[in-house]
């Protein structure tokens, strides 16, 4: 860890947030309400971001961020930040979206009841000095059905408090199984069904490309005539213009509505009509949860930089894995293998293939893949890259990669086998990990060997025959180059074998040179790890 990260917070977070911070050892600076302009003049500074819902991380902030590790958003939602672009920097983005469950499931169900018996309406009403009691006729909750999209943890929370209310739970969403909604007492349904059935609906989804514009036209078309809609998720989910015309139209009764597509909405004719429910982005906006959310974010950013877990990874799950003790020497393994690999083959990367083979590696799959793909780079790019950003920048420059889990290969309980393929030529390495912490490969195009991945390697394949290594030594010898360790391989007796040399210090390019030219000698690299 860095002697005293510096950490920005923005956006009136919790104080509790900054005293967590400083007490962890951090430096803490407060920029409430942070201008953009100062923002990107000091930026550069900080190995820490928290911010809240108003402070916009975008590709421009981050690319003066040079300095910056993590982003920390005191809440669930990142549509502010551009996580695309952190990735592709390389810095760790997290949240809290456990933090805020209660008071935003608690937040829809007041808005669903107000709408439902026109509360506010009602209160702005009594207030002019009237009493309309015909005017407000409402509906009630029990025996009704409810729709709810995107069943995460505050779509279950406000399944179970409809539950309360007797309504019939059905709802959609794209990882949930069904057998794990029915143990909620939900319904799992495709969403143009929930769109059928449903006498009430509520958004609880993230903002993404694959949600935005989710509920539009052709949607609301599928409703029940008079059905109402309730959205404490994220603006732009539901098309503004498409519910405005359904209201009109009569084809929806109400709607309740706390977040919208550009706030603070500007001019936005739903704020204004009659039918519409509106709170100000209040579903986090407890006293409850913003003291969790900060003090859950403090302590995510100090398990990080402390390196003692990571836990609320928006694009760095593999990161959590790394700090898993069994997975680490496999990461290892897999790093020394890509650096490896990457030095010996020749032609222009296409594909790298990696297999997983027995338990530790195929539960840890993601993290050995992009370990993999972090030792390959590392050779080839000047720019930085870590377990966050190399998924990214190896799609990003055209490279496949293909990830595999297998059972365990005999002898051995786990074994990464890894394949390189070029525009020229394909070669493949496999290794284990011994005693928990010893790492080793020990295949290499089919040769059976064992060598220790680190420092100065000779590699090459030669004749198998009496004298091979005695020649390549005498050359290495009359130049006081000094052969640490060994490892012969071969298939057939009397026809090619591989050799591996440990080397106690570089060779020199003409001693390489000369020991190329030895008959019988072909493929010889020289690899540092």
């Amino acid at each position: 860890m860095p002697s005293s990260p510096k950490i920005l917070l923005t956006d009136r977070v919790e104080a509790v947030c900054a005293e967590i911070l400083t007490r962890e050892g951090f430096q803490v600076d407060i920029h409430k309400d942070a201008d953009p302009a100062r923002l990107f003049d000091v930026i550069g500074e900080y190995d820490g971001l928290v911010v809240r819902s108003v402070t916009r991380v975008t590709s421009e902030l981050l690319n003066r961020a040079l300095s910056l590790k993590v982003i920390g958003r005191a809440g669930a939602g990142v549509d502010t930040i551009d996580v695309t672009a952190a990735t592709r920097r390389g810095i760790l983005v997290m949240n809290t979206p456990g933090g805020n469950t209660v008071s935003t499931a608690e937040h829809t169900m007041s808005l669903l009841l107000s709408m439902a018996r026109n509360i506010p309406q009602a209160c702005g009403s009594m207030r002019e000095g009237k009493w309309e009691r015909s005017r407000f006729l409402g509906t009630e909750l029990c025996g009704k059905t409810l729709g709810i999209v995107g069943l995460g943890k505050i779509g279950r929370e406000v399944a179970k408090r409809c539950q309360a209310f007797e309504m019939t739970v059905i709802g959609c969403d794209p990882v949930l199984s069904a057998e794990v909604a029915s143990k909620f007492g939900i319904e799992l349904v495709a969403l143009e069904e929930l769109l059928n059935r449903s006498d009430f609906i509520t958004i609880h989804a993230p903002l993404n490309d694959e949600t935005r514009g989710l509920i539009g036209r052709k949607q609301i078309e599928l409703c029940k005539d008079g059905v109402r809609f309730v959205n404490c998720a994220r603006g732009g989910i539901v098309e503004e213009q498409a519910l405005l015309e359904a209201l009109e139209s009569g084809k929806v009764a109400s709607a309740a509505l706390d977040v919208f597509s550009t706030e603070p909405p500007s001019h936005n004719p739903l704020v204004h009509h009659p039918r519409v429910v509106v709170t100000p982005h209040l579903g986090a906006s407890t006293e409850e949860a913003q003291e969790k959310v900060a003090r859950q974010i403090a302590e995510q950013i100090a398990d990080f930089f402390h390196g003692r877990r990571i836990t609320g990874a928006v694009n760095g799950e593999v990161l959590g894995m790394a700090l898993s003790e069994d997975v680490q020497p496999y990461a290892r393994l897999a790093e020394h293998i890509g650096r490896f690999l990457a030095q010996v083959v020749n032609g222009s990367l296409k594909q790298v293939t990696v297999a997983c083979k027995g338990s530790v590696l195929a539960r840890s799959s993601e993290l050995i893949v992009s370990s993999t793909m972090k030792g390959v780079l590392a050779q080839f790019l000047s720019e930085p890259v870590n377990l966050v950003n190399v998924r990214a920048i190896a799609k990003e420059i055209g490279i496949t990669v293909v990830a595999s889990q297998e059972d365990a290969a005999k002898p051995y309980a786990n074994l990464l086998e890894i394949e390189y393929v070029t525009d020229r030529e394909a070669r493949k390495a496999g290794g284990t990990v011994f005693n928990g912490s010893l790492i080793r490969i020990v295949q290499i195009d089919g040769y059976h060997v064992e060598i220790v991945p680190e420092g100065y390697l000779l590699i090459y394949e030669n004749v198998d025959r009496p004298g091979m290594l005695a020649q390549m030594g005498t050359i290495l010898a009359c130049e006081n180059i000094n052969i640490a360790g060994l490892s012969l391989g071969r298939t057939v007796p009397g026809e090619r074998a591989l050799t591996i040399m440990s080397i106690d210090s570089k060779i020199p390019d003409g001693i390489l040179g000369r020991l190329r030219q030895v008959e019988g000698i072909s493929n010889l690299k020289f690899v540092f790890l």
